[in-house]
């Protein structure tokens, strides 16, 4: 292609180019707040709609160290917290307590409200509530109360056991 025919080409290629992005469509990303529940939650619905309502309630609440209220919450007093107020359950305070207690569950037979536990840097130290659909929530030291999928880059080779409240 010589010169004369490449700036017409090269005219038309940027003129088609730019139409695409002349669109008036507001396209953003997906945020933490766009995200839904998983329409088919295993286990008592009745029991996942009443986690999901303190999840809702409690999202983006910060993280701190050994935090039981509004004002920031650890994993397990998130765990603790969000039982107590759906489920009028008091559950064991930290995370070891709460792994001495329970019933173990194999991770093919969760419900929708049985812990599951986490491996970081070699001792289970961090929980969360299974909530269906591979989902579950807690309170992130990174983000704080949030919700994740048991798949995810970051969870799914750290997952070590679960447990069940009954």
């Amino acid at each position: 292609m010589n010169r004369r025919t490449l700036v017409p080409f090269l005219t038309v290629f940027v003129a088609l180019s730019l139409v695409g992005c002349a669109s008036n469509q507001s396209l953003r990303p997906a945020t933490e707040t766009d995200w839904q529940p998983p329409g088919e939650v295993s286990g008592d619905s009745a029991r996942a709609g009443r986690l999901w309502q303190v999840f809702e309630r409690y999202q983006g609440t910060p993280y701190r160290y050994g935090g039981t209220s509004a004002s920031g919450f650890d994993c397990s007093g998130f765990i603790a917290t969000a039982f107590d107020e759906a489920l009028g359950r008091q559950l064991p305070r930290t995370t070891s307590q709460m792994l001495a207690a329970g019933d173990v569950v194999e991770r093919d037979q969760l419900r929708a409200g049985d812990l599951v536990f986490f491996r970081i840097k070699g001792k289970d130290q961090h929980a969360g509530i299974y909530m269906g659909g591979e989902t579950f929530i807690h309170s992130s030291s990174s983000i704080g109360v949030t919700h994740s999928s048991l798949n995810g880059y970051y969870w799914r080779d750290r997952f070590s056991q679960a447990r069940r409240f009954d």
